[in-house]
């Protein structure tokens, strides 16, 4: 069978003959020099047994062909040494298989692992080449087996992962294995240049300006330290520009005659020690002035003591990594030759063993053989059909269909589906898509047969449901075309009931179900060749056929452009990202795409332009963005690269030129893009990628960063099957190089999430019918904590969404379930730190049955909204808390201390009408400050943290606020938790939906403003400037925050996926309309919050007296 359609695929010269034949004498020229490069390379290969007499290792010199593969040179060895012979208790008793290729450079062990490589393209040949050696030298060693030792380490990694990354049972290839091996080349180069010292010490800086809002709270450039060390302390005066190392030097002068008071020797100087933050493991190190400091800026900010703790250095041994079992696998591996190397034009065809893959002229065509499921749907009067495209990113190139058939536990079809597209045009990363969608079974869907290439339309009309999913990428992760028969478990598409926060980008995954027992099956057969079909990495110089049209395309490209089109060309660059662009649009960009290379903001709407269905398109593409520097050479965008690693663009090259830009983030701006860059991951068609390795490089280089990857990453594990294997691959690789201090760590936050989720769920099982909370519910709660605490919890452990802080043992009195409906846990810890000031406990909720990712995409996006707003040096005092997802469904948030809910305040003092005086929250407020002066820096605080809020909560549409998630410190800060409803996904009550205003602003915020009705004040015109302010800033970064958002939709916001959802933050921030409008705009939305600020009053006055909980977590003590 093989070998018939095989032969019946060969690829024939029928298709585009006179193209071919003008190929062919284009060639002629080419072939003569080329025929040299597939000629032999001589290769000395060390083997794996001994010769008797010498007790040195039997060699055989062999002249290798340069387009074997490398499975073909380990045979040809073995039949080599088989017919001299040797050793014949070995050779004739194991296959070539039971050994391995290494080979050495530079000292170091290499791997040549991909047994379907041509042999010419290996790195080991080019090297030889470079050194110019006319023999190369490969050693076959025999297969090692892991060590007991390694054999525990690895189970050690996978309980940290929660995810076993050897079980390979759900895997139709080897990218799994492939992709851990060739993550230990950046890992090792990583470890090589890493810097002990600074890596376990990791300073937390900033890149950025100190705000001038700063700078006012510091006084000649100067500012007070207090270093303790023992129990005495010493305050002394720096600049803000000094370094950590000028630092001690001032502090080792001014106690040059009070050593002994400070217990620092006479021996000792200033090069011995190292400052830490006191209280928190976070270092004031390095070579970068103190105002640039993260913790410094913070105790700026809060108007807080800076106090440091002196101490000697931690020891870089406790960073240790555990040594590698496996050689190095080298970059050039999985990747093809070029077309040339590959092609069969002009070759002998006995010696052709992998064809080019653009020598395929045919159409591409899958059969569809039929589906089978356990157990049918419910509804039994159903009609099938599956749905077969080929996607690159979100571009369709190629789509058919196979009849409707009645719906049973089996269904056969039997049938080729022939698409639109040649075989030689499908670029790397191009999916087939198939879906199986069912209609009411008395409107016939298509008329029968193979489906015509417009099947999708006809089956909307029938309402067809889409009922499964699953991908295939045509071309592997070695640049192979698939060939052969596949059956693929397919993905269910969740029902409406069902979590489907994460659907639009679950869809795009080319894993397949894990769940075979239970999933809907697919089988397919493609087309089968005798040889492999690679795809060309690229063409050798002018020697491609179509290079024709393509020289005179980019003739074209090079035009000048004429002015009328100059301004079209503007106005299409100046649109936001979600502007859909027209044909004409496309073709214009196409058509001058020499000019769109000189403006690097043009670069996502041209490359969105481009045909990835037309080879000679991609080819013209990667050129185009090979030989252009401008975008190496621009001024960092972040939005802008953002916008090119997400679900539009597949096109490796690209998704390459995005990272490059990146690599010049700081740590800072890595932290603040962390969360969207995990997101993005699942964008990549492969597992190992540019950006899978930026993401390891900058984990293995600072502590920090490496810390919340491992949360982030661990948490898509537990939750998102889709994309498990992936994630599981990228955080094994970053375990084996983050060294045994951060693996303890990590053993013991795990540890201490599993044992509270356990309580948890004990917890939640006792007391599931009753919505209060009784006193014997937490009692057992406080006794199942205090056998945790005897029976082995950590002693301390670094808290997951502050690894600076380490937290201690619980204080059991101090913990309570909390009457919310997933019962979370209200737990206080001791701070671990024994240089701590603060008497403070560490208050954490522990959440199990809520998904809290969203909440984590809102507050990260917070967090940038205050940093842009900090280059406007604007303070406007969020408070984006601690919140992390720590596996399915479960977390940790932080207790902010000293504040309440809006909620609490007002029935503390009248009950539920409460909702309806204004003077409450003011005299609460006073209340709480101990002077005028006090009370006068709060209302300040209140008015900024209060414009903040308005401004971020109308952009990103966060709904369903009531005062049991609106919070206020007692300083005065305002702030909003429980983000599980955005963009207008609004709640109801009593089919009224209950948001009829923009943002909360309520009589009784007003109230504190010193403003009531329609009057104005001196606070509340200082309130509509903040807004105004800030409003403006986040309009000047539109870009950034509009693909952030789109990102966001598509990998984590529930029932959000509509073109409508994604409008409404072009709508929010009045994309494409001038200044003066959108100032206008915002002060509308106030006033209609002033005029209905009533309504608000009366959804939270019933929220007090129905007790709607919705799910809302009291966080007041």
């Amino acid at each position: 069978m093989e070998q018939q359609v095989g032969d019946e695929e060969e690829p024939q010269p029928v298709v585009l003959r006179a193209e071919i034949r003008r190929r062919r004498r284009k060639m002629k020229a080419f072939t003569s020099t080329l025929s040299v490069a597939v000629d032999q390379i001589a290769v000395e290969f060390v083997l794996p047994t001994t010769t008797k007499s010498s007790r040195s290792p039997d060699t055989l010199l062999l002249e290798v062909a340069g387009n074997w593969t490398v499975e073909q040179v380990k045979a040809q060895v073995w039949l080599r040494v088989v017919a001299t012979n040797l050793c014949p208790e070995f050779y004739q008793k194991y296959s070539p298989d039971h050994c391995i290729l290494l080979y050495q450079k530079k000292g170091n062990w290499c791997e040549i692992y991909d047994k379907h490589q041509v042999f010419q393209t290996l790195d080991c040949v080019r090297y030889w080449k470079a050194l110019k050696k006319d023999v190369g030298k490969i050693h076959l060693t025999c297969r090692p087996q892991p060590s007991e030792e390694s054999t525990q380490y690895q189970r050690y990694l996978n309980y940290l992962i929660g995810y076993d990354v050897t079980d390979v049972s759900n895997v139709h290839d080897d990218e799994l294995e492939f992709t851990r091996r060739k993550l230990l080349t950046p890992r090792k180069i990583e470890l090589s240049d890493r810097d002990p010292k600074l890596y376990s010490m990791d300073p937390w800086i900033t890149s950025k300006h100190l705000p001038e809002y700063l700078l006012t709270k510091v006084t000649n450039s100067h500012i007070l330290l207090v270093i303790h060390r023992n129990k005495a302390s010493q305050t002394i005066k720096v600049s803000i520009d000094d370094t950590p190392v000028q630092v001690l030097q001032t502090f080792f002068t001014k106690i040059s005659n009070k050593r002994a008071l400070l217990g620092v020797p006479e021996n000792v100087c200033e090069a011995d020690y190292v400052l830490r933050v006191c209280g928190r493991e976070e270092y004031i190190y390095g070579n970068h002035p103190v105002r640039n400091f993260h913790w410094v800026r913070q105790c700026l900010k809060n108007g807080e003591e800076i106090h440091l703790v002196l101490e000697l250095a931690p020891n870089p041994g406790q960073d240790l990594v555990q040594r590698e079992d496996w050689a190095q696998v080298d970059d050039c591996t999985g990747v093809a030759g070029t077309h040339e190397q590959l092609t069969i034009d002009e070759k002998d065809h006995e010696r052709v063993y992998t064809i080019s893959l653009w020598d395929c002229h045919r159409k591409f065509r899958v059969k569809v053989l039929g589906i089978d499921i356990p157990a049918l749907p419910r509804n039994p009067e159903l009609i099938v059909y599956v749905e077969a495209s080929i996607f690159h990113g979100q571009q369709l190139l190629a789509q058919e269909r196979t009849s409707s058939k009645a719906f049973t536990e089996e269904v056969l079809w039997n049938a080729w589906l022939e698409f639109n597209i040649r075989i030689r045009d499908l670029p790397k990363g191009a999916r087939l898509s198939l879906q199986v969608s069912c209609g009411k079974a008395q409107t016939q869907i298509s008329k029968g047969g193979s489906g015509s290439g417009s099947g999708s339309h006809d089956g909307s009309k029938t309402k067809s449901r889409l009922l499964y999913y699953v991908n295939l990428l045509l071309v592997d992760h070695r640049s192979l075309l698939r060939q052969g028969e596949f059956i693929l478990h397919m993905w269910k598409m969740p029902e409406k009931t069902e979590d489907n926060s994460s659907v639009n980008a679950d869809k795009l995954t080319s894993a397949t179900n894990p769940d075979k027992a239970s999933s809907m099956a697919v089988a397919i057969l493609l087309d089968k060749y005798c040889y492999p079909v690679a795809l060309p990495k690229s063409r050798d110089g002018k020697a491609a056929g179509g290079e024709g049209r393509e020289a005179e395309g980019g003739e074209r490209g090079q035009r000048e452009m004429p002015n009328h089109l100059r301004k079209q060309f503007e106005v299409i660059v100046e649109t936001d990202p979600l502007h859909p662009l027209s044909q004409e649009d496309k073709e214009l960009l196409w058509h001058f795409r020499e000019e769109c290379m000189r403006h690097p903001r043009a670069y996502p709407k041209l490359l969105g332009s481009v045909l990835w269905g037309r080879q000679e398109a991609v080819l013209a593409t990667h050129r185009l963005l090979e030989r252009s520097s401008v975008w190496d050479r621009s001024v960092l965008d972040v939005g802008l690269a953002m916008q090119l690693l997400d679900c539009h663009y597949s096109d490796a090259h690209v998704r390459s030129m995005a990272v490059r830009k990146l690599e010049t983030l700081g740590d800072d701006d890595v932290l603040r893009y962390l969360l969207q860059l995990v997101q993005a991951v699942k964008f990549e068609p492969y597992h190992d990628s540019a950006l899978a390795r930026f993401l390891l490089k900058r984990a293995l280089r600072s502590k920090r960063i490496g810390h919340f990857l491992f949360w982030f990453l661990r948490s898509e594990i537990a939750q998102s099957m889709h994309y498990q294997q992936r994630y599981a691959v990228l955080l094994e690789a970053y375990l084996r190089g983050c060294g045994e201090d951060m693996l303890q760590d990590f053993r013991r936050q795990v540890e201490m999430t599993e044992a509270l989720q356990k309580v948890t769920r004990e917890i939640k099982a006792m007391s599931a019918e009753k919505y209060d909370v009784s006193a014997q519910v937490v009692f057992q709660l406080r006794q199942k904590l205090e056998n945790l605490q005897t029976s082995g919890l950590p002693e301390s452990f670094r808290v997951p969404y502050d690894p600076g802080l380490r937290a201690g043992a619980l204080v059991i009195e101090q913990c309570k379930v909390m009457a919310s409906k997933k019962r979370p846990l209200w737990l206080q810890f001791k701070r671990a730190d024994p240089t701590t000031l603060s008497s403070d406990t560490i208050g954490v909720i522990f959440k199990d049955g809520d998904d809290l990712r969203q909440d984590m995409l809102i507050l990260q996006i917070l967090l940038i909204m205050e940093s842009i707003w900090e280059e406007e040096s604007l303070d406007l005092s969020l408070l984006p808390y601690g919140c992390i997802s720590t596996g399915n469904k479960i977390g940790m948030i932080e207790i902010v201390k000293d504040a309440t809910t809006i909620a609490n305040i007002q029935q503390s003092v009248v009950g539920s009408t409460g909702a309806f005086k204004d003077e409450i929250l003011n005299q609460w407020l006073r209340d709480k400050c101990v002077s005028e002066e006090k009370f006068q820096q709060a209302v300040e605080r209140f008015v900024f943290s209060c414009g903040g809020y308005c401004v971020a909560t109308y952009v990103l549409g966060v709904g369903d606020r009531h005062n049991d998630n609106i919070m206020i410190t007692e300083s005065g800060n305002l702030f909003h938790i429980d983000f599980g409803h955005i963009l207008g996904n609004y709640k109801s009550f009593l089919g009224i939906s209950k948001e009829r205003v923009p943002f909360v602003l309520t009589p009784d915020f007003l109230y504190v403003m010193g403003t009531s009705g329609k009057k104005s004040s001196p606070h509340f015109q200082r309130f509509q400037d903040v807004c105004v302010r800030a409003y403006l800033a986040l309009r000047h970064h539109t870009n950034l925050l509009v693909i952030l958002f789109s990102m966001m939709l598509m990998t984590g916001m529930p029932q959000l996926t509509s073109k409508e959802d994604i409008e409404y933050i072009r709508e929010a921030l009045t994309v494409g309309r001038p200044e003066e409008e959108a100032q206008r705009h915002l002060l509308d939305q106030i006033e209609i919050c002033r005029d209905k600020g009533w309504t608000v009053q009366f959804n939270w006055f019933l929220h007090l007296v129905l007790g709607i909980k919705q799910g809302v977590d009291k966080r007041s003590a």
